[in-house]
């Protein structure tokens, strides 16, 4: 991975080799430090953007672009003004989920009156975890943990109605898509007397900064609507190979799968863990990843025939499982 000063200076290099040759239809990435990348951007992620330069491909991390420059068909450029707008995928467009506008700072209790219709709690024979409402039609997020294994799913829901919540209980639940190595799932709620749900707008987690207040909602212990707050500890911390968002707002077992929202009501993580002989040690996973799980969601469609698909896999025969069937 190329660390910000490095891709400065590759940044120019490239630029001076490509001086008298140009790209039909080029694309710009600018760097925070005022240096930029020209050439075909070949693919964007969650984390990084692949660029194509001509003679090599560059991965520049998100965290270090400041803004994309797109060529079109004319030639001319088309500036976005946000990486917000750089990141809205066509699933977005269409309205699976919603990404928020820049929104007015709020209070805790405010934002609680007005998202906690969104945030569900979620039930399996197993246990049971949390969740939030992404879309008007039922699609929800929890943690792959929180379901996995599980076909009978149930989700409990507050609803608003005459100023006061009505919890109501569904039991169509369908799987859409999961990721066990992201520990995310996507399931939609289908019984035929649902109405439309209140939903919850996903944030930007990149530009999340250490110390930034965030407040979480789920169902800690079966306690559910129960909110925590805190701050962000750390934006980066690696856990089982991963990089997570460390929060001081209290997580604990039946939080798993529900939102950690900043102050202007946007969801910013998945909470999914804690340490346990700790407090204060909250983890969640970002929300630029769930973003990428939902634009993907195809590559991580769950077969309602074959539960075993796509991402468990049977225990590799041990020696002495070997040596037994020998005999």
């Amino acid at each position: 991975m190329y660390g910000l000063s490095m891709l400065n200076r590759f940044a120019r290099v490239v630029l001076f080799c490509l001086c008298g040759f140009s790209f039909a239809f080029a694309d710009t990435v600018e760097l925070k430090d005022k240096a930029a990348i020209t050439g075909k951007i070949l693919t964007r992620k969650h984390d990084q953007v692949v660029v194509d330069v001509g003679y090599t491909v560059l991965v520049v991390p998100r965290n270090q672009i400041e803004k994309i420059i797109e060529g079109d068909s004319t030639g001319r450029s088309e500036k976005k003004t946000s990486k917000a707008a750089v990141a809205t995928p066509p699933e977005n467009k269409a309205g699976l989920f919603q990404s928020a506008a820049s929104l007015p700072e709020r209070s805790v209790r405010e934002l609680v009156g007005q998202l906690g219709a969104a945030v569900v709690q979620v039930r399996t024979p197993g246990g049971l975890g949390s969740g939030f409402i992404i879309n008007e039609e039922g699609y929800l997020i929890t943690n792959f943990h929180v379901i996995e294994n599980e076909t009978q799913i149930s989700v409990e829901v507050y609803h608003q109605k005459d100023g006061q919540l009505e919890r109501k209980s569904y039991k169509q639940v369908k799987i859409i898509a999961i990721n066990k190595f992201a520990d995310l799932a996507l399931s939609k709620i289908e019984d035929k007397d649902a109405t439309r749900f209140a939903k919850v707008p996903l944030g930007d987690s990149d530009v999340l900064g250490v110390g930034e207040r965030v407040f979480a909602i789920g169902s800690p212990l079966g306690l559910e609507r129960t909110v925590t707050e805190g701050i962000v500890s750390t934006k980066t911390r690696p856990m089982q190979g991963e990089l997570y968002l460390q929060t001081t707002a209290q997580i604990n077992p039946g939080n798993s799968g529900g939102p950690l929202f900043n102050l202007r009501g946007e969801v910013v993580g998945v909470t999914n863990m804690k340490i346990t002989f700790g407090e204060g040690l909250g983890f969640a996973i970002p929300v630029e990843a769930v973003k990428y799980f939902l634009e993907h969601r195809d590559a991580y469609a769950y077969d309602n025939d074959n539960p075993s698909n796509p991402y468990r896999y049977l225990e590799p025969p041990s020696r002495a499982q070997k040596r037994t069937d020998s005999r």
